[in-house]
């Protein structure tokens, strides 16, 4: 082992207990690999950041905008709304729901086609009383099958046909295996695994998540009170109340104005709607002099019957969202800036015009005051604001709304626009008119200069760490390349596989892949696996191919853990999983995919 190989590998080495140590984000870490072999002289300076204009980086990139642009023209959002038809069965409603989300993540980003799904997932298990468990953790699974099966699909499979020496791997190249083992995969998720799945986070009555009537009260500004001529901000702030009581809605001459400005001046006589728990209110009253307008809209300990809690529900929201302003559920995905924040130190009512009127997290609302809790991954907000954008700013704080309360990410524009470029750029790259880079940027472009997506759209669609991960950890997988490092670890590997045939070998390096991607990032495991693949089928004449197939699935198929691949950790919090759980259903679907993928593989690529 020479000594540029011993740094090499102890870089990757200390990369891989960062990666699964997750304590520091991967893309820095990424960079932190990048910059120690630059440091020790491996990578030239001229040639360190040229990942960052890589054709796999580039591609990445506009699909991602892609995705954004189909979801705003409600391309994906069509296909979800026939899902809520499907009845009540569970078989039905797994099998639909991967199956759908499986064709999505076919050709958009599989995080974006989840995040669209997870809400009808969650609807779908409220309206069966069943817990959102059974349905998750299935969806996600089928965002990772799906994305197997296109060239766009999933990051490691554009990462692994930059690799290939004959030149990149064509659109449907990946559809054989990645097919095979979709078809399989949710078979078999339909009829016997989501039976795997633990079932936790139950709702009570298998209605909705949050039954706002109980906690909305009316409380009357005294003609005398102190308040009066003051702003609802100094009311709030006076009270020590600004996150424990929401205002929803002020009322003056019977006109309603709601989620109404902090900077309002109050009058004697308004009506403010507020939303807080017993002894928030209480504390409330006492300290502001404000008085109950009607003492049956206090807040009740034991409602009178189901069908009173469920109009007074109905009433309550109808109230709540008129007009122009929306009360919608969001989800807090794994890269949102809220998570291990409080509310209280948020400020957002002052600075974004949002009121968080609740939370729940694994199923059940949170009792706790509002401005103690402090968000996680996977937390729901019932959330409250103006409807123009409303979606840009939990876009923006990394929410995803959730579809039950009527709002969409995007609003459906431009349609068949989207729609139509989009099979134009698929188009182009089967007929070999355009290569994959050249025609999903264009593809992306023209959906800006059309309206599909605004130039911010566009840019907070794309998923910057994962930019920044790949640009960064595509030199170092370079660098184990160009030392001998890949060609020394394939003769180790070729010592532990000596006298096997192909399909061990194969197994070996799907297997191994996969492995690998349950801890670290999957587009990270293809960048370091693939130069170890190439090297070992030039040392036994196997088609490169075959072996760059065997690290794309096992890359794709992460099912054993939450950290794995995002799609695992954005249905952990709301499906109430546990690290332990996933491999419960990830594991025989990780060997179900290793014995279809390895004879496809052979059959087609070798």
């Amino acid at each position: 082992m020479s000594a540029s190989q011993a740094i090499v590998f102890s870089i990757l080495g200390m990369a891989l207990v960062l990666f699964v140590w997750n304590r520091i984000r991967f893309d820095l870490v990424a960079l932190l690999a990048l910059l120690a072999v630059a440091i020790a002289g491996i990578v030239p300076a001229d040639q360190l950041f040229d990942g960052f204009g890589h054709p796999a980086v580039v591609t990445v990139a506009a699909v991602l905008v892609i995705s954004q642009g189909l979801v705003n023209g409600g391309v994906v959002d069509r296909l979800a709304r026939l899902l809520g038809r499907v009845g009540h069965r569970p078989t039905l409603q797994v099998l639909m729901l991967t199956a759908v989300v499986a064709v999505c993540s076919g050709f958009i980003n599989n995080v974006g086609a989840l995040a669209l799904l997870m809400p009808v997932a969650v609807w779908m298990s409220r309206e069966a009383a069943r817990s959102p468990s059974l349905l998750l953790m299935p969806l996600a699974f089928g965002s990772l099958l799906g994305g197997t099966i296109t060239l766009i699909g999933t990051p490691p499979n554009i990462i692994i046909a930059s690799y290939r020496e004959a030149g990149s791997f064509g659109m449907f190249d990946f559809a054989p295996v990645g097919l095979a083992i979709t078809l399989v995969g949710i078979a078999f998720i339909s009829l016997l695994g989501w039976r795997l799945t633990p079932r936790r986070g139950k709702p009570d009555d298998g209605g909705k998540l949050f039954s706002v009537g109980d906690y909305v009260t009316e409380l009357r500004v005294p003609d005398d009170s102190s308040h009066v001529g003051a702003t609802l901000h100094g009311l709030l702030t006076s009270a020590d109340a600004e996150q424990d009581v929401v205002v929803l809605a002020l009322i003056r001459n019977d006109k309603r104005s709601l989620a109404p400005s902090t900077f309002s001046v109050l009058r004697g006589g308004d009506l403010l709607l507020v939303e807080a728990d017993t002894d928030a209110l209480q504390e409330f009253l006492d300290s502001t002099g404000l008085e109950l307008a009607n003492v049956d809209a206090a807040p009740k300990d034991e409602p009178e019957s189901d069908n009173d809690v469920e109009e007074a529900d109905a009433r309550s929201e109808k109230s709540l969202s008129e007009g122009d302003v929306r009360l919608i559920e969001a989800v807090i995905t794994p890269d949102s800036g809220l998570i291990g924040k409080t509310a209280n130190r948020l400020n957002l009512r002052e600075q974004n015009g949002l009121n968080i009127v609740a939370v729940a997290r694994q199923g059940q609302r949170l009792k706790r005051r509002l401005g103690d809790i402090r968000f996680q991954t996977g937390d729901i907000l019932l959330v409250q604001g103006q409807e123009d954008g409303l979606g840009a700013t939990l876009q923006s704080l990394g929410c995803l709304p959730l579809a039950e309360r009527g709002l969409r990410f995007g609003r459906e524009r431009n349609g068949l626009l989207a729609g139509g470029l989009f099979v134009a750029a698929i188009t182009l790259i089967v007929l070999g008119w355009l290569s994959p880079p050249v025609a999903l940027v264009s593809c992306a472009v023209a959906m800006v200069l059309g309206g599909v997506l605004s130039n911010q759209e566009a840019y907070r669609a794309i998923d910057w760490p994962i930019i920044v991960l790949l640009a960064a950890m595509i030199p170092v997988g370079q660098a184990l390349e160009t030392t001998g490092g890949a060609e020394l670890m394939a003769s180790w590997m070729l010592m532990l596989g000596s006298g096997g045939d192909s399909w061990m070998v194969i197994t070996m390096v799907l297997m191994g892949t996969m492995l690998l991607s349950n801890v670290v990032n999957n587009a990270a495991a293809a960048i370091l696996v693939a130069p170890i693949a190439l090297s070992l089928s030039g040392q036994l004449d196997i088609a490169s191919d075959a072996m760059l197939m065997a690290v794309a699935v096992g890359a794709s198929c992460a099912f054993l853990t939450p950290v794995g691949h995002q799609s695992n950790a954005l249905v952990m919090e709301p499906g109430g999983y546990r690290f332990g759980d996933y491999w419960r259903l990830g594991l025989p679907l990780s060997v179900l995919v290793t014995l279809v993928a390895v004879p496809v593989i052979l059959m087609v690529w070798a």
